[in-house]
Parts: C-alpha cells; sequence; structure tokens
C-alpha cells in the first residue's frame, strides 16, 4: 500500500484546498468589499449587516489562511502582503463565479444574447436609454441590464465580474490596474441657473461664476473632483456651495427652484434648456470638459451579442463627439 505523501507541498495543497471549500463565496465578496472601501463600517452600512458580522468573516478567513490579512493604517484597513495575495485569488474566484452564473442562467433562458452593463449615473440617465433604444431596434432578441452607480463602483462591478463593461467618467488617480479603458467620447461642464434666474446674466467670468452659490455634487465624487480640478485650474479656486445632492436631477431640480447655479454636464440638460426650463450661461473661456470612458477587463472573453454592442457604443461615440444613434447592422 502507497505510503501518504507527507512533504511540506502536499500538506500546503491540501490546506489550501480546505480553505477553498470552507470559504464559501459570500465570506470571500465581503473580503473584497473590506479591500475596496478599507472599512469595516462602511461595508457593514453598505450591506446593511452589524459590523460584527463582517467582523466575524474576516476573522474566520485569517483563520483559515493562517495569517493576518489587514493591518491598521490611521482609520484605514489596508493589506498585509499575505492579504494581497488572498485578495487576487479571491478576486479571481468571485469573478470566475459570477460570470459562470450569468453565463449558465442566459443558457437556461435559452436568449439569444444578454450583457450587463454599469455605468456612472449621468451616462446611465440620459445617454444610454435612447443609445440601447436604438440598438434594440434592430436586434430584437436578447436583453441588457444596465446597472446605475458611480466610477468607484463601475471599476469594482468590472473587475469582480458583475457586469461585462462599464460606461463611466474616471478620474484621473483612479486605480484601472488589470483594466483596459478607451476614451469614447467627452462631455462638457455648462453653467446652468432658472430660465428666470436674476443671479447672472447671459455671460459670467471668472470673478462673477466665484460670487455664485452652487449646487453641487458630493466631496469625494469623481464629478465633483473633475469640477473642482478645472475651476481651479481656470484661476477659481473658492466659491459657495450651498447645497449638494447626489443625482443630477435633484441638482437641477434646485437650480430650477432658484437654489443657486450648478455646473451640469450638458447631456443631463438639453430637455430643459430646449423647453425654456433652465437657462445656460455662457462662459468665456472657461471649458470644462469631461471624458466618458469603456471600461472592461483585460483579457475578458465576450459573447458575439456583447461584442457587438460595445462595438455600437464605439460607434455612436464617433470621433468624440456627443453619441449620434444610428442603427446597428445585424448580427
Amino acid at each position: 500500500m502507497p505510503s501518504a505523501d507527507t512533504s511540506p507541498a502536499a500538506k500546503g495543497h491540501d490546506a489550501r484546498r480546505l480553505f477553498a471549500s470552507q470559504a464559501s463565496l459570500h465570506k470571500l465578496e465581503i473580503f473584497c468589499m473590506v479591500c475596496d472601501l478599507q472599512s469595516v463600517t462602511r461595508v457593514a452600512e453598505r450591506l446593511r449587516i452589524a459590523q460584527p458580522v463582517v467582523s466575524a468573516h474576516l476573522r474566520f478567513l485569517e483563520d483559515k489562511v493562517g495569517a493576518k490579512l489587514f493591518e491598521r493604517s490611521g482609520r484605514r484597513l489596508v493589506l498585509t502582503r499575505e492579504g494581497a495575495r488572498v485578495e487576487a485569488w479571491a478576486r479571481d474566484i468571485v469573478t470566475r463565479t459570477r460570470e459562470l452564473e450569468r453565463e449558465l442562467a442566459l443558457s437556461g433562458d435559452g436568449e439569444a444574447g444578454s450583457a450587463v452593463v454599469s455605468a456612472s449615473m449621468t451616462v446611465a440617465s440620459y445617454v444610454l436609454p435612447p443609445l440601447f433604444a436604438a440598438f434594440r431596434r434592430t436586434l430584437r432578441e436578447g436583453g441588457i441590464t444596465v446597472q446605475v452607480s458611480n466610477p468607484q463602483l463601475v471599476t469594482a462591478s468590472v473587475r469582480d465580474g458583475s457586469c461585462d463593461f462599464g460606461l463611466c467618467i474616471l478620474d484621473p488617480r483612479h486605480d484601472v490596474d488589470g483594466l483596459s479603458v478607451e476614451k469614447l467620447w467627452t462631455e462638457q461642464l455648462v453653467l446652468v441657473v432658472a430660465a428666470d434666474s436674476t443671479l447672472v446674466g447671459d455671460s459670467a467670468d471668472a470673478d462673477t461664476i466665484a460670487s455664485l452659490p452652487f449646487i453641487s455634487s458630493p466631496r469625494q465624487q469623481v464629478r465633483r473632483e473633475l469640477e473642482e480640478d478645472a475651476l481651479y485650474a481656470h484661476g477659481i479656486r473658492h466659491r459657495e456651495v450651498i447645497l449638494e445632492f447626489g443625482h443630477p436631477e435633484a441638482m437641477k431640480q434646485a437650480v430650477r427652484h432658484h437654489a443657486g447655479a450648478a455646473f451640469v454636464l450638458e447631456s443631463c440638460v438639453r430637455d430643459e434648456l430646449a423647453r425654456g426650463l433652465l437657462r445656460q450661461v455662457e462662459t468665456p473661456g472657461l471649458h470644462l470638459p469631461v471624458p466618458i470612458f469603456l471600461i472592461y477587463k483585460r483579457g475578458k472573453a465576450f459573447s458575439r451579442f456583447q461584442s457587438r454592442l460595445m462595438d455600437f457604443v464605439r460607434q455612436a461615440a464617433g470621433d468624440g463627439r456627443l453619441p449620434v444613434f444610428a442603427s446597428p447592422s445585424p448580427l
């Protein structure tokens, strides 16, 4: 009878196999979320569970791997060297599992094709509905799911496989390691006020802009950071932000009700400007471009349907102008 292999390599393989069998997908998802948010409290709030539950999942993984996964740096949790290795393994497991689940679900439903797209709020709310409607007018089989999120979570969804590709603005400091990023078109931030506002005339220089009360998105959001950086580059160092909203619709409503002025992406106010509900204020010499990017995981295999949808988005984006929609060619 052959003797059992008791070498260190065999023991290490057995330990990894035991760890994989006992570390549920849910625990790995929570671990990856802690890696992203660097806080047990923020993860607990997002998942609406108690903090001790999150901490218990982390302790379970640390017990199974036999190493400390995080260490504290101020108020943040940062990965240890061993934690970084576990993160790479965990993300691969979570990504492959989610992709397989979606593929199996699609084959069971008998759909001709399907795609999950994650997009930032303005893109998802104002650009994608007419764009995807045009796509569907010719390609009537298959389905498209759009997840509305913020840029950080868009890239996280692309990484973990919960979406096929993303469309969003990006902070230049954003971590895109392992992702393919294509610039598709450039939006413009335009200054708007209520149609009958007396705050400002039809044109405003830097000093006038700096004196206006503003509605903007919350700090730490990418759109707010891009806005602040662009204004700073044009010499506008200080301004008064009196209201902050996390969605452009709320910002527009506040402007319509004379709360103040706002810089918004041009695509989200076209209808209001055309209907005379808002008024655009020209800003000579002040241009605030915001590029929109297509993001997908490097090396990801796309279905024919997903590839056609991505190509249609690229074609619609054209040479950097706002999308001009045309019917896609058949699959």
